[in-house]
């Protein structure tokens, strides 16, 4: 790096930090997720304003890719935090619901937006029109997992049962969403199939039958019964990357990694304690880091170069986005007895997209699959959409809403409407 590239780089990590999180708090003062004052803040410093002129100053090309493995390691760091403080008993005799969830959530918005695709191909010059159109279904599919995890986290039902099957209904079709994604890639790009694939079965059994009986070793001594704080932090921040670059490496994104590495971790009394200090040192960490990733997406927006035609395809987006993923979740739901009024408030949780959408509509537009206008619209889109989660599940919360157990002898668990808890930062 050249001297001029560090000065850049510390110059845009302070506008950064300070912007986002001055537009992520005021974000929250309104009631929306502060990522949404993030991306607000990218698209601020992006080409929107002066003509790009004041992008390309503070961002020039050379620096911009620093920005992004940074903003990489903040995406890892929050999401092993966020599979740290996932509990498992939150979905325990509720897997049929999620089931549902999960598929309806997964191929009405993904039916819907094949149709959308072929309406925006009249306007879009594609060399794969095939791969445009799964793209276009694949889209409007996804659910923000790390988007809806800090949602969840600001309104205290992390650890609610609608948390844990919103959590799992959103990781499935994360998943499903990634492995189309590497297919797609393929084709977009002209390159071979990801057969790596297939790796993600043994390596799943593996995190769970090998790697989290080495950590019960390691966090809990048999001698002592006590952590070894440093050296288990250091095997623990180990462990996050290499499981994050090992998905990377299947074709999946590293977020699943990092993810699965954090639900691994035992959940024993003896290591709480150790887990909380975790919790509290990398979120430190993610503080800092997660609003970048935000910022340098923004920073492909160009809101000022549509037209009034595009406002068109605008609407059809909107529309399909919101109807396929709202509606499909619902009737999910729904098919599996859960009633209406939770039904609706993990329909609205499952409209949130955000970050995954953002990740995916990159890789479209890497691989020229979106044109730069397409690109922005899309991007609006994730943003109405994560906008609208708040509002509804306000709307849906005026009073107690109930999960009921798929076990008889189980009680229902009440759910607050509340916004209390642990927030993330985000």
């Amino acid at each position: 790096m050249t001297s001029q590239q560090i000065q850049l780089l510390f110059v845009d990590l302070a506008l950064i930090v300070l912007l986002a999180r001055g537009l992520g708090a005021l974000a929250g003062r309104l009631g929306q997720p502060p990522v949404v004052g993030e991306i607000l803040a990218g698209i601020l410093l992006g080409p929107t304003l002066l003509n790009g002129a004041v992008s390309a100053i503070l961002f020039p090309p050379d620096v911009r890719p620093l920005l992004s493995a940074l903003a990489d390691v903040g995406v890892a760091l929050f999401m092993f935090t966020i599979g740290l403080g996932v509990e498992q008993h939150g979905l325990r005799n509720r897997g049929r619901l999620a089931a549902g969830a999960t598929l309806g959530s997964t191929l009405v918005p993904f039916g819907l937006g094949i149709g959308l695709a072929f309406f925006l191909l009249r306007n879009e010059n594609t060399g794969h029109p095939g791969a445009f159109v799964v793209f276009v279904g694949l889209a409007v599919s996804v659910t923000a997992f790390p988007v809806l995890a800090r949602i969840l986290a600001d309104r205290g039902l992390a650890r609610t049962a609608l948390g844990g099957i919103a959590l799992a209904t959103a990781g499935v079709v994360d998943v499903v969403a990634w492995a189309a994604l590497a297919v797609v890639q393929a084709v977009g790009s002209g390159g071979p199939l990801h057969w790596r694939l297939a790796l993600a079965v043994p390596y799943l059994l593996g995190m769970l039958f090998v790697v989290r009986p080495l950590l019960r070793r390691v966090l809990i001594p048999r001698r002592t019964g006590r952590v070894p704080a440093a050296l288990s932090l250091a095997v623990v921040l180990t462990g996050v990357l290499l499981s994050a670059a090992a998905t990377e490496a299947m074709g999946m994104h590293f977020i699943f990694g990092a993810f699965l590495f954090g639900l691994v971790i035992p959940r024993d009394a003896a290591v709480n304690v150790f887990r909380a200090e975790l919790d509290e040192k990398v979120g430190h960490l993610t503080g800092l880091l997660l609003p970048i990733y935000f910022v340098v997406a923004g920073l492909k927006v160009d809101l000022g170069g549509l037209r009034v035609a595009d406002l068109a395809s605008l609407g059809g987006i909107l529309l399909v986005a919101v109807l396929g993923k709202f509606g499909g979740t619902y009737l999910g739901a729904r098919s599996q007895g859960l009633a209406a009024r939770p039904s609706a408030a993990l329909a609205a949780l499952m409209n949130t997209r955000g970050l995954t959408e953002l990740v995916i509509l990159g890789v479209g537009l890497q691989i020229g699959l979106l044109s730069d206008s397409l690109y922005t619209l899309m991007v609006v889109m994730a943003v109405v959409t994560t906008m609208m989660t708040g509002p509804l599940l306000s709307l849906i919360y005026r009073r107690p809403v109930v999960v009921p157990s798929e076990n008889p002898s189980e009680r229902p668990e009440p759910l607050r409407a509340g916004r209390g808890g642990r927030g993330t930062g985000g």
